[in-house]
């Protein structure tokens, strides 16, 4: 849906942005009369998505109202599984939290058990922070397979058994009636951690690796989802002389059946380290258990074979390791062979880092996600003319 580069949603878009926060520069920018600016201001702010605070400088004359984005006159709910946990939040428009929780939560056991439990969690959640059912704007999840974005289908997921094709979003529905959004963890990990961290960075690159491997492509500001949202799904990159390993997916070889957390795992259990996930793999690296930096470090080599392709056809200005691997033994590992077999040209302004926010990035990054997306400018103006606002 087209929307007037003038139009109420616009100017909200204006002041989000910190591009005006003045009336007086609306109207610059826009080139309407002061009449039309107000009219289209006090659509605004009577739904509560603006309002006025304090006075800006003034040259001269009355000083001029400020106006800014209201961060609480509505909520997000948010939600980022893993494969054997989960965590969920109510989030202001700012991303802040004002309640959390998270726990045990198996995606094995299927969309109805797995999402009927979420959803006795938001609404504990939405108790907890003083906060309505009303109130909820919108609704975010991440989860860990490849999703239609549009739809919010799971599409062929390798380690949710079950979830192929499931509507999530009409699920939730049920409970809640709001806008639903499903993405890609590592999708939701990546455009949390880039706008915590790396905003100004035009093209950044996101790697989970925990259970399984995925990554998160952010190019100028938003998710590259690929035409079905297959994209960074470089897990399942198959590895020329390892068809030994066989895959959840049912391939051999995959890069995931050599070097995720699930595979270091059964490899340490092989050698008589019972371990039984990514994150104790995880548990084992950070008490130096010499088998587990050993392997670590050779998994970090086998990620960095692929990554060196990643980088030079995307030449990112941010390579970021996250999840339970994101460890020092498992990021040198990755450092060795990126620098040494990729163009020189498309790393010379690589910076490789691990992340910054942990198991919330997600939660992040699908807090941002809806509120993006609910008050870009068509979709606040649509949501002006059908009356819809919280």
């Amino acid at each position: 849906m087209a929307t007037a580069p003038t139009s109420a949603g616009s100017m909200l878009q204006l002041v989000r942005s910190g591009q005006a926060n003045t009336r007086r520069e609306l109207q610059a920018l826009t080139g309407l009369s002061r009449s039309t600016v107000a009219h289209r201001l006090d659509l605004l702010l009577d739904v509560g998505w603006l309002e006025e605070s304090g006075v800006d400088s003034s040259s001269g004359g009355r000083p001029p109202t400020r106006l800014r984005f209201n961060e609480g006159h509505a909520v997000v709910l948010a939600a980022s599984l893993d494969t054997t946990r989960a965590r969920a939040a109510v989030l202001d428009l700012g991303g802040r939290p004002l309640a959390e929780h998270s726990g045990d939560l198996h995606v094995s056991d299927g969309p109805e058990p797995v999402l009927d439990t979420l959803a006795g969690w938001f609404t504990d959640l939405l108790e907890r922070a003083g906060r309505r059912a009303d109130e909820v704007c919108g609704i975010g999840v991440a989860v860990p397979g490849p999703v239609e974005f549009e739809t919010g289908r799971v599409v062929r997921p390798p380690i949710m058994p079950g979830w192929d094709g499931y509507p999530i979003p009409d699920h939730l529905r049920k409970t809640f009636d709001a806008p639903v959004l499903v993405d890609n963890d590592a999708n939701m990990m990546a455009l949390g951690e880039h706008a915590a961290g790396h905003p100004d960075c035009p093209a950044f690159v996101l790697v989970k690796v925990s259970t399984g491997i995925g990554a998160g492509v952010i190019v100028s500001g938003g998710v590259y989802r690929g035409i079905d949202g297959g994209a960074g799904d470089i897990g399942h990159i198959r590895l020329h002389d390892r068809d030994d390993a066989l895959c959840q997916c049912g391939s051999r070889g995959c890069l995931a059946a050599v070097a995720s957390g699930r595979a270091l795992a059964a490899e340490l259990t092989r050698l008589g380290v019972p371990t039984d996930s990514g994150s104790g793999v995880r548990d084992h690296l950070r008490a130096d258990l010499p088998e587990a930096v050993r392997l670590a470090r050779e998994a970090g080599r086998r990620v960095g074979e692929v990554l060196t392709t990643v980088v030079c056809v995307l030449n990112p200005g941010v390579l970021m390791v996250s999840g339970d691997l994101a460890e020092t033994h498992f990021v040198t590992g990755v450092r060795e062979v990126l620098y040494q077999r990729a163009l020189a040209r498309a790393t010379r302004n690589l910076q490789v880092v691990t992340g910054r926010l942990g198991d919330r990035a997600g939660l992040h990054g699908v807090g941002r996600l809806v509120v993006d997306h609910l008050y870009a400018p068509a979709q606040a103006d649509a949501r002006l003319a059908e009356g819809t606002a919280p």
